[in-house]
Order: structure tokens, then C-alpha cells, then sequence
């Protein structure tokens, strides 16, 4: 698995599931781009303990003029992208006839069309190399559905439809482009909905994640973040070359339901 001379991408990588790929990335030999608002000090900290030259470009991933800038950087300072992960999403919870016009915007063009943009810059060169490999973190909400999350479960439905797309015009190349679909993950964003759950049923934290776990995910536990790592590692070694389109779950039985 080794991916030593390779230059990776991770959108939405100064904490949580991003970090962790990002780790994994680079203890396998990647040198590694970081993306994103978190504690970027740290991210680089953790991410050059693991291995390898760490980067690092701030766009808001929300405007195409600054997903252009970031795809220069990552040609002019590291040669390119071999490894592109696309990470980078954002949440928002509501009834659809309820759901603000501006948060199912935000969430479809941060979850999905970002996705596209990174995806279609990164392809030339990928093609001229004739080796690459795209992995967008989608979700178990890439396969199936909750209420009142209309514009995450469509952008995430979106991603895996995308990733199929790109997998079948690479298919007769070196470039492949697969889907992780993981269930709950204990991450910021995973946590804020365990404080909502929380203060409205007069749960405390524990209790709030118990019955969100219960509720969908038969395992009883959350999925670490790096497992997730290691499944990036996996779909960008050899031994997945001919892993092509999928949607993977890592999800503690939520989809085998």
C-alpha cells in the first residue's frame, strides 16, 4: 500500500474523518494536501508526525475561483494531484417544507458540486499519468434516507451518482473512483446532532448517543475515523485497482438492515 511519490488531496481535513485520511495517507507515504477551517496548526502537526510533506490551502470550497486556486497550488508547489479525496461537507436538519432555501444550497454545493469541481480539474492530469485515484467520502445517506435531511441525503445520493459517472469514463485507464458510505462517526458534526437530540429529550450526552446508535446502527458503536483512513489507504493501493464504482459501507450493519 505504499504511496510514496504521490501527492494527496484531502478536502475538509483539519478535523474529524478528513484528518484521519489524511493521516493514513501520509503513513503510507503520500505527501499530503490539507484543506479547511479547523485548527490547521495542529492538522499540520499531526499529519507531518504521521509522515511525509504536509501542504496546506485555505479554499472555501463554496467558490469555484478558489477550488481553481487551490488545484494551481497543489501543481506548482507538489507536482500535482495523484490522490484526491473528497471529504468536505456540511449538515443542516429540517423538514422539506420547512428547509431554508439557502441551506439546501449551501449543502448541495459543498457536498457535491465541490466534488465535481476538484474531480474535473484533477482528471487531465490524472489521465496524462495514467494513474489516479478519486475517493469521495459520501455516506450510509448515499444509499438510503432519514427525514429531514432532504438537501444531504440528495447531495450525498448525488456523490455516489457522480462517483459511478467518473469510474465508468476512467474505467480503461489507470484512474479509478470509488464512494465510502460510512454510518455514524463521532465527529463535530455527528456531535452536534447527539446535543440537539440531547436538550430536546433531556438526555445527557451518553443517553443521546445510545438512542442515535440504537436508532439506526445495529453494531451499538460508532465507526472510528480511522477506519476510515484505512479503508482511503486500501482504495488507493494495487490491490484495489480494479475497484471501480463502488459505494463501500462502513457502517455497523445500518444499510444490511
Amino acid at each position: 500500500m505504499s504511496l510514496h511519490g504521490k501527492t494527496a488531496l484531502v478536502t475538509g481535513s483539519t478535523s474529524g474523518i478528513g484528518l484521519a485520511i489524511a493521516e493514513a495517507l501520509a503513513e503510507a507515504g503520500a505527501s499530503v494536501i490539507l484543506n479547511g477551517f479547523g485548527n490547521v496548526d495542529e492538522a499540520r502537526e499531526r499529519v507531518a508526525r504521521a509522515g511525509g510533506r504536509v501542504g496546506y490551502h485555505g479554499a472555501d470550497l463554496g467558490r469555484v475561483d478558489e477550488i481553481d486556486a487551490m488545484m494551481r497550488y497543489a501543481s506548482d508547489e507538489f507536482g500535482g494531484v495523484d490522490v484526491l479525496v473528497n471529504n468536505a461537507g456540511i449538515q443542516h436538519v429540517a423538514p422539506v417544507e420547512a428547509f431554508p432555501v439557502e441551506r439546501w444550497d449551501a449543502v448541495l454545493c459543498l457536498n457535491l458540486s465541490a466534488a465535481f469541481h476538484t474531480t474535473r480539474l484533477a482528471l487531465p492530469p490524472m489521465r496524462a499519468k495514467n494513474w489516479g485515484r478519486i475517493v469521495n467520502v459520501a455516506s450510509v445517506h448515499g444509499l438510503v434516507a432519514s427525514a429531514n435531511k432532504s438537501a444531504y441525503v440528495a447531495a450525498k445520493h448525488g456523490l455516489v451518482g457522480l462517483t459511478k459517472v467518473t469510474a465508468l469514463e476512467t474505467a480503461s485507464t489507470g484512474i479509478t473512483c470509488n464512494a465510502m458510505c460510512p454510518g455514524w462517526v463521532l465527529t463535530p458534526l455527528v456531535q452536534k446532532q447527539v446535543d440537539d437530540r440531547a436538550a430536546r429529550d433531556g438526555l445527557s450526552d451518553s443517553e443521546a448517543r445510545a438512542a442515535l446508535l440504537h436508532e439506526k446502527q445495529p453494531s451499538g458503536d460508532f465507526v472510528v475515523p480511522a477506519h476510515i483512513g484505512a479503508m482511503a489507504t486500501f482504495l488507493c493501493s494495487e490491490a484495489a485497482s480494479q475497484i471501480r464504482g463502488a459505494a463501500w459501507t462502513v457502517d455497523g450493519g445500518w444499510t444490511a438492515q
